[in-house]
């Protein structure tokens, strides 16, 4: 029986198109029965071992699953090298609080990250470069591009090449725009940004692999306006990398950096003001649902948000002098019915 070793670009219910690098083709998939006993998942960016391959119809079986270098949960997809997070300098405008938002996730995932930024054609080059160095203040060396002029294309071609990259962002930034521009044969939708809200339009629905035409692969996420950040408070200050070189030399191991003394993160950096809020932001998470009803919000030092626990002082209040006098006659009266029983 021929076996062949490909990729999974597209997952869908049950069905997995698979590219096969040896006959450059693709082949729509199904997996065996086995592989669901043992509870053995196919992501998009799985490499997989095909057999049964019908070259007619173009239709084959995953028999084998390889093992994952790594694997993401949103988007599901695994074995990616790195992480492109492509944003737009204008129309939606760029937004430091989102991107922030945005860096940390993809920071978390442990992939390797860099930034593009599109539309350079719609600010000015003093804009752009203000841009461009703040955020190599915050630890990043962004790309500067612009699809419309076919502007920094080729740059960043180079840096894909060979590699599975992630392509993510918030929508209407122009990701699917860059994948036409890239990708020979792609014929994504491309949705223009909401004049009202300045938001991008959802037009990507699930994962999706494109392979480069010099080497590598492509993958397309569906667009958020905001990303979930899934971190404990402990972890979140080693995801900014221009404090890292200063993690580790606080006085208590499990500093927050927030009103600890001899504290050597806390301090005069332009993304502290978003630390603050995302570190609230985990610490609610961090409190069971069932729960939300026994705490409640307190306002600490800098406006950031604690939650103590909340005191059912009903159980614990003294009862009036008229409730007392109310609760005796009503003994006197029950000593009576007895008495008058017996």
């Amino acid at each position: 029986m021929s076996q062949y070793q490909g990729t999974v670009i597209s997952a869908l219910a049950n069905f997995y198109w698979v590219f096969l690098e040896e006959l450059d083709g693709y082949f729509l998939c199904t997996r065996r029965s086995l592989l669901k006993k043992i509870g053995k998942s196919i992501l998009v960016g799985d490499l997989v071992i095909v057999e049964e391959l019908d070259y007619k119809s173009h239709s084959a079986v995953i028999s084998q699953v390889f093992p994952r270098s790594s694997i993401l949960k949103r988007p599901p997809m695994a074995n990616a090298s790195q992480i492109l997070l492509f944003f737009a300098l204008a129309d939606p405008p760029l937004d430091p609080w989102q991107l922030s938002r945005f860096l940390i996730k993809t920071e978390s995932t442990h992939v390797p990250v860099s930034l593009c930024l599109n539309k350079t054609d719609l600010v000015s080059q003093e804009q752009a470069w203000q841009w461009q160095q703040r955020l190599q203040g915050w630890g990043y060396q962004p790309l500067l591009v612009s699809l419309s002029r076919q502007e920094g294309i080729e740059q960043l071609a180079s840096y894909l090449l060979n590699e599975i990259t992630i392509l993510s962002g918030p929508s209407g930034v122009g990701k699917s725009s860059l994948i036409n521009a890239l990708v020979l044969d792609s014929s994504q939708k491309v949705a223009h940004v909401s004049g009202k809200l300045h938001r991008g339009r959802h037009t990507t629905r699930h994962v999706e692999l494109f392979k480069l035409p010099n080497g590598g692969m492509l993958a397309d996420s569906p667009g958020f306006n905001q990303a979930d950040l899934e971190c404990s408070p402990g972890d979140l200050a080693q995801f900014f990398p221009e404090v890292k070189p200063r993690l580790g030399q606080c006085q208590f191991s499990n500093c927050l950096h927030r009103e600890e003394p001899n504290c050597a993160i806390r301090g005069n950096w332009e993304r502290y003001e978003h630390y603050l809020q995302f570190l609230s932001e985990v610490l609610t998470e961090g409190i069971p649902e069932s729960r939300e009803s026994t705490f409640k919000v307190k306002m600490g030092y800098q406006g950031i948000k604690h939650f103590e626990p909340k005191l059912e002082f009903k159980k614990y209040r003294q009862n009036s002098r008229k409730q007392r006098q109310q609760d005796l006659q009503h003994l006197y009266r029950q000593d009576e019915d007895s008495q008058l029983d017996f």
